[in-house]
C-alpha cells in the first residue's frame, strides 16, 4: 500500500516525539483553520481549489475491503448533492486507473483495538484532484469528515480549496457517554447523535443502560428486568446501534451500573436487595443510597446470567459496570450484611463497616464474569482499589486526582470529570479542560496509561426531545480537545469554528437547534414568538444540580417543554455580548470621552444595538407574560433584562461624554445587577456578567 509522504511523516514524527506518544509538535500547528473542527494536526493550504462538476466520480483502492467505505462514500455524494442543491451531481464508483475526482486508498479494515494508528489519514486537494489516503477504513472514515468541513461556495460554484492535510488523533478513546435511563432516547435520537459524533471523529458511544429508573435492554433470560421499566431496546434493535456506529468507525460501550443505581434490578427481582424492601421504579431524580445485596450468592448468580447474555449481545472488548454513588447504608443498616462483613473481616477497628472494602469485594466476584465472557471492566472512581487486574479502566468523575491515582496504580484511565454537558458549563469551560494539563503530576509511563476521555450526557433533564440541544455543538469542543494537539486552546477561534460545525449537523439532520424554536413557538401559543425568543436566547438553565432544588419536584413523566428547556445551555447572544463590552472596554481611554475613530463606533454599535433590543422587548413580552400561565414565571428575568439594558445605554452615553457616574448611581447598579443574578423559572439570565463589566467599568 503506497502512502503520501505527509502521512509517512505522520508516523514517523510519531515515533521520533517524547515518551508520550500521543503528544504532537506544536511546530505544525495550522496559521489558518478556516471550518475545521477538530484542527488537523498539519495542514498546509494552497492557492488552488477543485471545483465541483455535475459528477462526482470515486475510485476506492484497497488491500481488504471494509463494507463501511463505499456507504459511506455513497453518504458523502447525497450530502454534496443536498448541499449544493444539484440534484445532477451523482456518484460514480469508477475503477482503478480510470480518471477520479476522490480517488481513496487503505490498506485494511479497521481495528477498534489500535484507533490512534487505524485513524491516520493524509488529504490531499488540487486542481487536478482529491486524494484520500489511510492506514485503515477508519482513517477513510475520518478523512470524509474532514473533507466535508472542506466544501466551500462561492458567487460562482462549490468547490474544495487547495490543502495538504496529515492528521492523527491524540488520545484513543474520545467517547460521548448518553444516559438513556433517566429519559428513554429512541433509535432515531441514539442514530443521529451517531452521525454527529462521526462528524467530529467521536469513536466511542458509551451507553448508560441501566439505573435506578430503568433497565433498558430487553433480557431473555431475565425478562422482567425490561419488563418493569416500560420502555426498553429490543436485542434486534441493539444490534441494529451497534451496526449503524460501525459503519461509522465508532465503537459501543454498554454500561449496567451495579451495585447502586439498581433499584430497577429490584423492582424485578426482590430478592438482590439489601433489605426486606419491595420495590418498585423510581419516580424521582434523587441519588437513592439502594444497592444490591453483596453478601448473597444468589446475587451473583443473577449477575452471572445478565452479563453473560449482555456480554454477547455486546461485541466492544470493554463492558462498564458502573460502581459509583453507593455510600453504604444500606449495607450498614442491615445486621445480616453486617454480621457477614464481621465474619469476613470487612468491619474496622472501631467496629464500622468498611464500606470500600466490601464494595471492592463486589468488584472482584463481578470481575470474575467479566473476565469469564472475556471483557475488560470499565468503573467509576469508586472501583479503583485492591484487586484490581491492571487492564481494569477507572473513569473519573468525582476529579483530576482520580484520574492521577488510578494510573499511578497502573490502570487505564479516562476522564470525565469537567466535561459533564448536563451541568450546563460554556463550551469554553469543556474546551479547556485537558486529559493531560502540562503540569500533569505523572511520569511519561503514566501518561501513556491516560486512554482520553468522555463527554457526558446524563439525561434527568433531557427527553429525546431536547437531549440534542444539551449535547451540541458543545460536545464538538471536547472531541477538539480529544484529538487535537494540546497547543490548540484559542477560546475565540473555537467558538467561530464550533458555530460552523452547529450548521454542518442541521444539514446532517440533528435537531439541536430546530427543535428549541419549536418550543418557543408552541409557548407564544399563536402570538408572535419573537419577543420571547429575545428573552430565551439570553436565559440559560442554572447550573450543576441546582435544578433539583429549586421548587418544583420532578419525576419521568414531568414534561420537559417550559422555557428553560427551550433555553440554550449556553447563551451565544450572552458570550458574543461579552466579547463587544470587552472591546468597547479595551477603547476607553483612562479618562474623557470615547474616541471618535470608525472602530470606536463600531465597538459602541455592537454593544448598543443589542442593549436597544434588550431595553424594549419587555413592553413586547408582557402581554405573553400575562396571559400564558406558563411563562409567568419568568417576567422577572424579563423585567431585569429590560431594566438593566436602560441603564446599560446610560453607562454607554456617559463613556461617550467622558463622564463619570456618581456613587448613588453605581451603587444602584449594584443592586439591579444581585437582583438580576436570582434565578427564576430555574434559568438565569446569562448577561448579568457582561453587564457587572459594563456597568461597573472604572469602579475602584
Amino acid at each position: 500500500m503506497h502512502f503520501s509522504p505527509l502521512v509517512c511523516r505522520i508516523v514517523v514524527a510519531l515515533l521520533l516525539l517524547s515518551p508520550v506518544p500521543h503528544l504532537l509538535s506544536a511546530q505544525s500547528l495550522p496559521a489558518e483553520t478556516r471550518a475545521l473542527l477538530p484542527v488537523p494536526s498539519m495542514l498546509r493550504w494552497g492557492t488552488g481549489r477543485f471545483a465541483l462538476k455535475s459528477q462526482w466520480r470515486v475510485q476506492i483502492q484497497a488491500l481488504n475491503v471494509d463494507s463501511a467505505v463505499q456507504p459511506a462514500v455513497a453518504e458523502f455524494g447525497e450530502w454534496l448533492s443536498r448541499q449544493t442543491h444539484d440534484k445532477r451531481l451523482t456518484t460514480q464508483l469508477v475503477a482503478v486507473g480510470a480518471p477520479a475526482d476522490l480517488t481513496i486508498r487503505y490498506g485494511r479494515v479497521g481495528q477498534i483495538t489500535e484507533p490512534i494508528q487505524d485513524e491516520i489519514y493524509s488529504l490531499r486537494v488540487t486542481p487536478m484532484g482529491i486524494a484520500l489516503s489511510a492506514n485503515t477504513s477508519f482513517g477513510v472514515l475520518r478523512g470524509l469528515a474532514t473533507l466535508r468541513q472542506l466544501l466551500t461556495a462561492d458567487k460562482k460554484a462549490y468547490y474544495f480549496p487547495e490543502t495538504e492535510i496529515g492528521d492523527i488523533p491524540r488520545f484513543a478513546w474520545r467517547g460521548l457517554l448518553i444516559d438513556a435511563v433517566r429519559h428513554f432516547q429512541p433509535l432515531p435520537v441514539i442514530k443521529r447523535n451517531l452521525d454527529a459524533m462521526a462528524a467530529v471523529k467521536l469513536n466511542v458511544l458509551h451507553w448508560h443502560l441501566s439505573d435506578d429508573q430503568g433497565f433498558r435492554v430487553e433480557s431473555k433470560v431475565l425478562p422482567r428486568l425490561h419488563q418493569v421499566s416500560g420502555q426498553y431496546y429490543t436485542q434486534a434493535q441493539v444490534r441494529e446501534v451497534l451496526r449503524y456506529a460501525a459503519a461509522r468507525g465508532i465503537r459501543v460501550v454498554p454500561e449496567f451500573d451495579m451495585p447502586g443505581h439498581t433499584t430497577a434490578w429490584m423492582a424485578a427481582y426482590p430478592e438482590l436487595a439489601s433489605n426486606d424492601s419491595t420495590y418498585g421504579i423510581p419516580q424521582t431524580w434523587r441519588t437513592l443510597n439502594i444497592a444490591l445485596d453483596p453478601t448473597k450468592e444468589t446475587t451473583y448468580q443473577l449477575i452471572d446470567k445478565v452479563l453473560g447474555e449482555m456480554t454477547a449481545l455486546f461485541p466492544d472488548p470493554y463492558f462498564h459496570i458502573g460502581g459509583d454513588e453507593n455510600d453504604g447504608r444500606q449495607w450498614r443498616r442491615s445486621p445480616r450484611i453486617m454480621a457477614w462483613a464481621k465474619e469476613n473481616g470487612f468491619v474496622k477497628d472501631n467496629g464500622q463497616l468498611d464500606k470500600h472494602g466490601l464494595q471492592t469485594y463486589f468488584n472482584r466476584r463481578v470481575l470474575q464474569f467479566t473476565n469469564k465472557y472475556g471483557k475488560i471492566m470499565i468503573g467509576w472512581d469508586e472501583i479503583l482499589g485492591p484487586g484490581l487486574p491492571p487492564e481494569a479502566v477507572i473513569q473519573s468523575w468525582r476529579g483530576r486526582k482520580g484520574l492521577n491515582e488510578a494510573v499511578k496504580a497502573n490502570h487505564p484511565a479516562l476522564l470525565s470529570n469537567g466535561y459533564y454537558l448536563d451541568l450546563n458549563y460554556s463550551a469554553a469551560a469543556y474546551y479547556l479542560n485537558d486529559p493531560l494539563p502540562a503540569d500533569a503530576p505523572l511520569t511519561d509511563q503514566q501518561k501513556r496509561l491516560v486512554l482520553g476521555g468522555e463527554a457526558a450526557m446524563w439525561a434527568e433533564f433531557a427527553d429525546s426531545v431536547i437531549l440534542e440541544s444539551r449535547i451540541w455543538p458543545r460536545a464538538a469542543a471536547v472531541a477538539e480537545r480529544l484529538w487535537s494537539q494540546p497547543t490548540v486552546r484559542d477560546v475565540p477561534d473555537m467558538y467561530r469554528r464550533l458555530a460552523l460545525v452547529s450548521d454542518e449537523l442541521e444539514t446532517l439532520g440533528l435537531q439541536h437547534k430546530r427543535v428549541p424554536e419549536q418550543l418557543l413557538t408552541a409557548l407564544a401559543a399563536g402570538k408572535s414568538v419573537a419577543p420571547l425568543r429575545v428573552l430565551a436566547n439570553v436565559l440559560e438553565p442554572v447550573k450543576e444540580y441546582k435544578r433539583h432544588f429549586q421548587g418544583l419536584f420532578y419525576t419521568p413523566q414531568t414534561p420537559l417543554n417550559r422555557l428553560v428547556d427551550a433555553a440554550p445551555a449556553e447563551s451565544e447572544d450572552a458570550r458574543q455580548f461579552g466579547v463587544a463590552v470587552a472591546a468597547l472596554l479595551a477603547r476607553r481611554p483612562a479618562a474623557g470621552p470615547l474616541p471618535q475613530d470608525a472602530a470606536t463606533r463600531a465597538a459602541v454599535q455592537a454593544v448598543q444595538g443589542p442593549l436597544t433590543r434588550w431595553a424594549t422587548n419587555d413592553q413586547l413580552l408582557q402581554p405573553l407574560l400575562t396571559t400564558v400561565p406558563s411563562l409567568a414565571e419568568y417576567a422577572p428575568h424579563s423585567v431585569r433584562l429590560s431594566a438593566l439594558a436602560t441603564l446599560a445605554l446610560t453607562r454607554l452615553q456617559q463613556f461617550e461624554k467622558g463622564q463619570q457616574p456618581t456613587a448613588a448611581w453605581l451603587a444602584a447598579a449594584q443592586k439591579q445587577l444581585e437582583a438580576a443574578k436570582a434565578p427564576a423559572g430555574q434559568a438565569e439570565l446569562a448577561l448579568v456578567p457582561a453587564l457587572s463589566r459594563l456597568l461597573l467599568a472604572g469602579k475602584e
